[in-house]
């Protein structure tokens, strides 16, 4: 016959034919029945059991109690892709989509939600680090964020009482090394896109830093050739299944001033797109009115931009040399020049003044070192009179 003992007055504790021990308490009544709702704790001694009915006695007494989840990490997942992810922007979610399915279900799917433990969540991540096809570890702190947003949401949501991906140790993450063209190498750059279908790309990123997606989403109407400024507002994203447009990285549309050589610039892509037009006749596609198209007007594939970047950069034995440090070159040139922090800011369409110094916090070292040598070589005037 079963056993049974009272726990501390509270609850009762019975030993099972399976030789578990079964904690069980009340939560409540139904309130459509009026019936008592008893759950149960399990364990393989009757002390852990003991422990573990009066900490969910205590829960229930003190108002923090938490009905024990059914579901799997892999459903919980789901659902909050599909409930909690709404509002993000459609590459967001399609990166959110792509690590789930392919890292975290796999690696944790499986797990009852409730029963994720820290030790579980760690060594998944050790793994995915150290597997057959290791991811990177900037991947892994993305995996990382995600699979803590998710599980931060139950928590929100009192369906888990804590975050068990919280103090995971992940490796540490190196950062990039910027490697922005220096002046000689702007002038052979320069020379060397004369020849590249792509050169008004090339050239027109080089003189105003633009994201690739902001650049390729770029419209005639956001263009003032009486002001000399651009507006930009949205960016052409690459996900599954084609193209779309988004908004800005930081949400917020921005004004950029254009220089009179960019203006030259554009009004001769105006007058290629026009050339262009004409050749293709019924076949010209560009009813979003882009500044860069290909030949029959259609917007331009990010990788085919990227591929013609890196022939021509390996010609100057600038190999490595990617898209996104035209951006960063544009950004050094401006500092050299005298460029202050604030607009440089505003115009790359950074969220603040201090992540423009912090990713180029070496430029401005070597401007206050010139800076410096300046000063010193006036003392010295000064003195020798």
């Amino acid at each position: 016959m079963a056993k049974r003992k009272a726990a501390n007055g509270s609850g009762t504790i019975r030993l099972r034919p399976d030789g578990r021990y079964e904690g069980i308490y009340t939560v409540g009544r139904d309130p459509g029945t009026g019936k008592l709702i008893r759950k149960s704790v399990y364990a393989k001694t009757q002390t852990e059991c003991r422990k573990k009915l009066l900490a969910a006695i205590n829960a229930v007494d003190t108002g923090t109690y938490i009905e024990p989840s059914k579901m799997s990490v892999e459903q919980w997942l789901n659902t909050w892709l599909d409930e909690y992810c709404k509002d993000i922007k459609i590459r967001t979610m399609d990166k959110y989509r792509s690590t789930v399915r392919l890292h975290l279900i796999p690696a944790l799917g499986k797990v009852k939600l409730s029963a994720l433990n820290k030790i579980q969540v760690q060594r998944a991540f050790n793994k995915i680090g150290d597997g057959a096809k290791p991811l990177a570890p900037k991947s892994i702190h993305d995996a990382h964020g995600i699979l803590h947003r998710a599980l931060q949401q139950a928590v929100e949501l009192d369906i888990i009482a804590k975050n068990p991906s919280d103090n995971c140790k992940l490796p540490r993450v190196e950062k990039t090394e910027i490697k922005p063209m220096s002046k000689q190498q702007i002038g052979v750059f320069i020379e060397e896109i004369k020849t590249s279908r792509f050169g008004n790309v090339f050239l027109f990123d080089l003189l105003t830093g633009l994201r690739m997606g902001e650049m390729l989403a770029l419209s005639w109407d956001c263009v003032d050739f009486d002001k000399s400024v651009m507006r930009l507002s949205r960016q052409l994203h690459q996900v599954k299944g084609g193209y779309v447009f988004g908004t800005l990285k930081n949400d917020k549309p921005r004004y950029v001033p254009v220089p009179a050589s960019v203006l030259t610039l554009l009004k001769k892509q105006q007058a290629q797109q026009r050339l262009w037009k004409l050749a293709a006749g019924a076949i010209w596609m560009n009813s979003d009115e882009l500044v860069f198209t290909n030949e029959i007007g259609h917007h331009l594939a990010p990788n085919t931009v990227r591929a013609e970047l890196r022939r021509v950069t390996k010609r100057m034995s600038m190999e490595g040399f990617r898209f996104h440090d035209l951006r960063h070159s544009y950004a050094t040139l401006c500092l050299s020049e005298g460029v202050d922090i604030k607009t440089l800011q505003s115009n790359l369409g950074h969220h603040t003044p201090a992540f423009t110094m912090e990713q180029y916090g070496h430029c401005t070292d070597e401007m206050k070192q010139a800076s410096a040598n300046r000063l010193e070589s006036f003392v010295q005037s000064v003195s020798s009179l």
